[in-house]
């Protein structure tokens, strides 16, 4: 499991899909591939962080300690861990004499303790008897007085506490528990806060099953580390169980350094089994203890920051329960006891038993009261020397006589001294066994020199009295602190490929024969056996120890390790495990905030220059086209694109230039806008059309885009064209505006807003026959909002506008005039009119017809539906019919006369060709049509009865005719007035073309002809186009005949 309290992510490429998204930086990747500014900035610092790296100094102190699940540890905690206290200085081979004024290699350091002289420090400690004596399980162990001899408080940057049995593993109910039991960890986690100076944080805590390390920073220090993470590693039961194993913590120091701590507890056990098994389980915390990786300053994770092996220190400490081989237990305990006894000045429960331990061992089955004391002394030398030691005094001499005869020898060479029995004993050490053949904690793994007593197992409550159990278990270091550094593991790694190397050179010798008897010796210039040479040249973890070391970080900086001491606490008597703890001077390379934010802000400057510089740069102008003063310009930023008045089917074009004003080619193009949730996407509205002047380069999802070179332009033109009647029907009431905001977007710059918009001018077209039944006077043009008191252009006469403008007074939200001023007509005016003006046409137009020569067929010859369609020669074109249409169109909104809306070097035929399509157009866009769904609805019954009735085709066509014209007169007088008007139009067309003939069956034919053609054209257009035709065939042909039908049953 990992618990990972990172909270900074690395910034990765943005996506822009959103209008005015801040651009990406450019770089030397294509366009979707750039990544952002945020990001280049953070490589940017980084690669000045020598610059702003600093070279800091911190203590960090490591303590472990296995409490047995033994309640009262808790309250010894504080003493020897934050304290320093506890240790015994007869028992370990620690200096404690004041600090050298010379020495500076911690002179950055917080200074330890020197208020006392040692002798005062040592001569007001409490005693061992009365130590032992005095024990509780409701306070701390430590004797009395104790001042400390560690660094503590506030010398400390970094607390590393690691505990192991916590709980009691042992037990199944404990070890099978689905979650760790936070509460024994809260007690000991109280007691060091407690203890620790003000303001000390806790930054990382991890628990699995027994296991427990919790690590806190100084003020000055926490602020500086980040990607905290922690995990842990069960190995127990089947493997995987939590009652053996690791809790495993990484943090980052000052950015750059990265540390990890591991607290384990390894399988027990002094059979050959249990030590492979402890080996297995070192092996197994390395290969599945996971982290969260670590991203560096540029925002790039760090190679296997992930696991263990490539941070830049690590330190591995708890129960490593390596025993000592080949000695048998008894002796060594003896041994020790008779170091430990010495710490006893009068009798009491543990001299006693060291003193009966000492003497049995004295009393041999061989040694009666007949012995000779030279054969007793002979005796007694055997055993010391089976036990690989050299003792020359007798068991029954005092331990001070010993010292006294060997005081002014030097400690190494004394054999009755402390330092020469560890010396003796370590070389039996399982751990530095395995490290040498490389079964475990061999890859660049060290340890301190072992100058005190091992630290398991003793009796609990005593200060030197080894197990006296039954079992009486030998005394073994179990306990260990190791570190290793980066370069630690560098240097091992590269023996292992000289190695490598040399075996490999060996069997290509021997592939070439170099190993074959026969071979002359002389011309074999060395040998070489890969098993054996260099046996004595392994590898040695303990080499030079103390030396400072010196480890390379990835920023290729150098950090620096000192081990300050390395001890055990041999006055702390709760547990039979003595706590073990070791301090460390680490000189690390740190980010100085203050000029890495100088630093920040210089190249945040040189890269906003140079983006700029490489940033393509654009400027916008639009071409304003002021409909009274001609052409003006300005930038896209004044009042953006104005179409002015905007008129029904009438394109109208402005023009915006896109100069690239940068240093380099600006790629361009308008992008998806911001639309509401009832406005279709897209670059631009469905009124708008975009047009630039040059080829597209590409086309994407957002739309096409062009280049524009350094000093060039493009030419942009927008064109607005309102010719849906929809829209028209929405504009004219006052439910839609044309206002748009376009986005032209330039790859890797900014996005320039172009906002649109325009006047609409209101149209006869697209309403309905009551809507215009209640326009002004004036035309549809005069029905403004209230709010426009611009007078409507080419309106009648003064007069006009004069006598409407009263009656024009209406509701504030809407552009409908109140019903007390709407002026009723019979019918609308526009059907009369354009009726009336075609058949003005066309008799104009047929006369003159006939007074031309040599022009070949009548356009109602080539196409019976002339004048509808644009058939007279020579037809005019798309964009001149186009132009026509609109004259007529301004003329009736605007109630002037239609003929005199047209150029005066217009004909008269093309003349009447606008008129009659504007008229179907017009009629079209009627909103209901002429012919209503419901009135629709009873003609066609009407038609359907006729169809089937007996009656002859001549009374029944009057009949139909009758009842078509009453049904029409009844439903809706207006309705009715101009389908008159229509059809009155249509026999008068026929009449004059009719007339243009002289034999009868010609006219006949012809008006037959004419009638159907142009029944069929109307019944499109008059009747209300929403209604579907719909059906099998045979029922979509019967109905279109029918609507046919109500045409031509009037014609």
């Amino acid at each position: 499991m990992s618990n990972n309290r990172r909270l900074d992510v690395s910034p990765g490429p943005q996506i822009r899909d959103t209008p005015g998204a801040y651009p990406p930086t450019p770089g030397e990747s294509t366009i979707s591939e750039v990544e952002s500014s945020q990001l280049s900035l953070s490589q940017a610092v980084y690669k000045r962080r020598a610059e702003y790296t600093v070279s800091r100094k911190i203590r960090i102190k490591i303590g472990t300690w296995n409490v047995a699940a033994l309640h009262g540890t808790e309250k010894d905690i504080a003493s020897w861990f934050v304290g320093g206290k506890g240790v015994s200085e007869s028992l370990s081979i620690l200096s404690f004499g004041e600090k050298d004024a010379s020495d500076h290699s911690t002179s950055t350091l917080r200074p330890l303790s020197t208020a006392k002289s040692h002798q005062d420090r040592t001569s007001d400690v409490e005693d061992v008897e009365h130590q032992e004596a005095r024990r509780s399980k409701k306070g701390p162990t430590t004797p009395l007085n104790d001042p400390g001899f560690l660094p503590e408080g506030e010398d400390v940057g970094l607390y590393v506490l690691g505990l192991q049995e916590i709980v009691d593993v042992s037990s199944a109910a404990e070890t099978l528990k689905p979650y760790n039991d936070p509460h024994p960890a809260r007690r000991f986690k109280h007691e060091v806060e407690a203890a620790l100076p003000e303001g000390y944080v806790k930054i990382a805590e991890q628990q699995l099953i027994g296991l427990f390390m919790v690590v806190y920073a100084a003020p000055d220090i926490a602020p500086t580390i980040s990607d905290v993470d922690t995990t842990s590693v069960g190995t127990g039961l089947m493997g995987y169980m939590g009652n053996k194993g690791a809790v495993v913590t990484r943090i980052v120091l000052g950015e750059f350094t990265r540390i990890v701590f591991v607290n384990c507890h390894l399988s027990a056990g002094v059979e050959k089994g249990n030590l492979e098994r402890r080996d297995w389980d070192a092996s197994q915390i390395v290969r599945r203890a996971r982290f969260n990786g670590v991203y560096n300053g540029a925002g790039d994770m760090e190679a296997d920051s992930d696991s263990i092996g490539s941070e830049d220190f690590t330190f591995w400490f708890g129960d490593l329960n390596y025993r000592l081989d080949g000695m048998p237990g008894d002796d060594v305990r003896r041994l020790l006891m008779l170091h430990t006894k010495n710490e006893y000045r009068v009798e009491n429960t543990s001299k006693r038993r060291i003193d009966a331990e000492l003497a049995l061992h004295d009393t041999h089955p061989s040694e009666d009261s007949n012995s000779t004391e030279n054969e007793k002394a002979s005796h007694r030398s055997r055993a010391y020397h089976r036990m690989s030691y050299t003792f020359h005094s007798t068991a029954s001499n005092t331990r001070s006589a010993s010292l006294q005869a060997s005081e002014d020898l030097d400690p190494s060479s004394d054999p009755a001294s402390l330092q020469t029995t560890l010396a003796s004993l370590l070389p039996h050490d399982q751990l530095h066994e395995r490290m040498r053949k490389r079964k475990a904690f061999h890859d660049g793994w060290r340890e301190g020199p072992i100058d005190f007593l091992p630290t398991y197992k003793y009796d609990v409550g005593s200060v030197g009295m080894f197990d006296s159990s039954e079992k009486k278990r030998g005394p073994s270091w179990c306990d260990r602190i190791l570190f290793r550094t980066r370069k630690d593991k560098q240097a091992y790694e590269e023996k292992l490929r000289k190695e490598e190397t040399a075996k490999k050179r060996d069997e290509e010798m021997k592939n070439h024969g170099m190993d074959d008897p026969a071979v002359n010796e002389e011309e074999v210039l060395f040998e070489y056996d890969p098993a054996n040479d260099g046996a004595d040249d392994d590898y040695d973890p303990d080499a030079d120890a103390e030396d400072a070391q010196k480890a390379t970080t990835p920023d290729a900086s150098e950090d620096k390790i000192h081990l300050e001491y390395y001890t055990s606490h041999q006055r702390v008597l709760s547990s039979d495990h003595k706590p073990l703890d070791a301090s460390f001077t680490l000189t690390y390379d740190a980010a100085d905030p203050v000029a890495k934010a100088r630093i920040h802000q210089d190249v945040a400057r040189e890269l906003d220059k140079a983006e700029n510089e490489r940033r393509p740069a654009v400027t916008v102008i639009v071409d304003h086209h002021d409909e009274g003063h001609g052409n003006s310009h300005s930038s896209a930023n004044d009042e953006g694109v104005d179409f002015g008045e905007v008129r029904f089917d009438s394109p109208k074009t402005r023009h915006i230039t896109v100069a690239n004003t940068g240093r380099v080619p600006a790629i361009i193009g308008f992008t998806d806008r911001i639309v509401s949730f009832d406005q279709a996407a897209g670059a631009a509205p469905s009124w708008l059309r975009i047009k630039f002047d040059r080829s597209t380069d590409k086309s994407s999802e957002s739309g096409d885009v062009y280049t524009i070179e350094p000093g060039d332009a493009a030419n942009v033109e927008l064109t607005i064209h309102i010719s849906d009647i929809g829209l028209v029907r929405l504009l004219n009431h006052g439910n839609a505006t044309i206002d748009d905001l376009l986005v032209l977007r330039v790859q890797n710059g900014r996005d320039y807003f172009l906002p649109v918009h325009g006047k609409w001018l209101q149209s006869s077209f697209g309403r309905s026959v009551d809507d215009l039944l209640g326009l002004p006077e004036g035309g549809a043009r005069q029905k403004l909002h209230k709010d426009d008191t611009k007078a409507p252009k080419n309106s009648p006469s003064k007069a006009d506008a004069s006598s409407t403008e009263g009656n024009d007074d209406r509701d504030q939200n809407s552009s409908e005039p109140k019903e007390a001023s709407r002026v009723k007509w019979s019918a609308p005016r526009e059907i009369f009119r354009l009726t009336e003006a075609i058949g003005d046409l066309t008799e104009r137009g047929v006369a003159e017809w006939g007074m031309r020569s040599g022009h070949g067929k009548p356009p109602w010859e080539i196409d019976p539906g002339w004048p509808f369609t644009n058939t007279s020669p020579p037809p005019l074109s798309d964009s001149d019919i186009h132009n026509l249409k609109e004259h007529v169109r301004e003329a009736l909104d605007t109630n002037t006369s239609i003929a005199q809306s047209f150029p005066a070097e217009t004909p008269s035929i093309q003349r009447l060709e606008a008129v009659a399509q504007t008229l179907l157009s017009f009629l079209a866009s009627l909103a209901g049509g002429i012919i209503t769904e419901s009135l629709w609805a009873r003609l066609e019954e009407i038609i359907i009865a006729r169809e089937k009735s007996k009656t002859p085709p001549s009374v029944s066509a009057e009949k139909e005719k009758a009842e078509v014209l009453d049904t029409l007169t009844a439903s809706s007088p207006a309705h009715s007035t101009s389908f008159t008007f229509i059809t009155s139009m249509l026999l008068r067309i026929i009449a004059d073309i009719v007339a243009s003939y002289t034999e009868p069956a010609t006219k006949l034919a012809q008006r037959r002809r004419l009638e159907e053609r142009y029944a069929g054209i109307f019944a499109e257009v008059v009747i209300d186009a929403s209604l579907p035709v719909a059906g099998a065939k045979e029922r979509r042909v019967g109905e279109a005949r029918r609507r046919r039908r109500v045409v031509e049953v009037l014609l």
